[in-house]
């Protein structure tokens, strides 16, 4: 992974470690705080990455940097988790500036990677006994800011525009600390985290900043309150509209499947180059549904498991007890807009090791 110049360790220890902070100061880092922000890390690079595997390398780096410092300077440091959240995501924005390169090259569509929600596998085991989950996929918080709509829009996104953004608006960093970050000015960023917010639906959006940009009206709680109940709603519907899809498509019900879906609906699959699959989103409630009849006609062994995918509703399709795609689902009106399906096995990483159950 390329070093960005700015992410020096000289330079980063300066920028987290405040006027006050100096050789002389004799506090030790604690390690077991420093080793606690890990999670953090995670949660916020995979935001920033769309992939839990680079997520898992950018919050590695991070790490070996604090650790290749001298002591003298992790002392001088007044804020580790500062530090580090700094540096993490300079590297980020540095991944994500040579990504845009790499997916140029990547056959078919990239979609995000998808998370699993261990708690929707009966049986299945979180962590090693020691109190730290053993698969990073297990450190990040399922919300609004990992449904796979959510991470598609911001791959639209320039990578300052996504950077300011999930700081600002998910992690409630100010524009002063992202400023450092991004080397640019805290009005400049304020412009950048509004320019990708206006991409964002306002129900993809995640939960309100602690401090609105100037000129916009505080939410208020009984705002916030009415927006958990409606995600919650939608939510429970979307449960149910997944469960007859899942069901028409299993019965090989064509019109089952068109009715369930939006005359405009967009499918689209991702598998790399390793897997075979569609290489451009497949568009219309007909034409996905005779894929889709085509796969299970195919494939007559697969099955369909109902799974929590990035927090929502999703299915897993299993072939032979090996999960070979990873289904994500968005919906208005109660029909299905678009089905993210990821096959790309390298993708797939945390849903491989699950036991097949029902």
């Amino acid at each position: 992974m390329n070093t960005p110049p700015e992410t020096d360790t000289e330079t980063d220890t300066e920028t987290a470690a405040g006027p006050d902070a100096g050789p002389g100061r004799s506090s030790e880092p604690d390690s077991s705080v420093i080793a606690g922000e890990r999670r953090r890390l995670i949660n916020l690079s995979y935001r920033l990455l769309g992939s839990l595997a680079e997520a898992e390398d950018a919050v590695q780096e991070t790490y070996a940097r604090w650790y290749a410092m001298p002591r003298q300077r992790q002392q001088a440091v007044e804020s580790p988790g500062a530090w580090l959240t700094t540096v993490a995501s300079r590297i980020c924005l540095d991944v994500l500036g040579s990504a845009r390169i790499r997916r140029e090259r990547y056959v078919g569509p990239w979609l995000p990677e998808p998370l699993p929600d261990r708690t929707a596998w009966s049986g299945a085991a979180v962590g090693d006994g020691t109190g730290e989950p053993a698969d990073p996929a297990d450190q990040v918080t399922l919300d609004e800011s990992v449904n796979m709509a959510f991470l598609v829009v911001l791959e639209s996104m320039t990578p300052a525009e996504r950077v300011a953004f999930i700081l600002h608006d998910v992690f409630r960093y100010p524009f002063t600390e992202i400023a450092e970050i991004v080397g640019r000015t805290p009005a400049a960023c304020r412009q950048l985290a509004s320019s990708a917010r206006r991409r964002v639906r306002p129900e993809q959006a995640p939960a309100a900043p602690a401090a609105e940009p100037a000129g916009t009206a505080p939410r208020t709680a009984r705002a916030a309150r009415a927006v958990r109940t409606t995600r919650s709603t939608g939510h429970t519907r979307q449960a149910g509209l997944v469960r007859d899809f899942k069901e028409a498509w299993e019965a090989k019900d064509i019109r089952a499947l068109v009715g369930l879906l939006d005359p405009d609906a967009t499918m689209t699959a991702d598998g790399g180059g390793l897997v075979g699959t569609v290489l451009r989103p497949v568009e219309g409630s007909a034409r996905i549904a005779q894929y889709l009849i085509h796969i299970a006609d195919a494939a007559p062994g697969l099955r369909l498991l109902e799974r929590t995918v990035n927090g929502r509703p999703g299915l897993v399709a299993q072939n032979a007890g090996v999960t070979v795609t990873v289904a994500a689902f968005d919906l208005a009106d109660d029909r299905i807009t678009r089905i993210w399906a990821v096959r790309n096995p390298e993708k797939l990483r945390p849903w491989i090791e699950d036991a097949p159950i029902g």
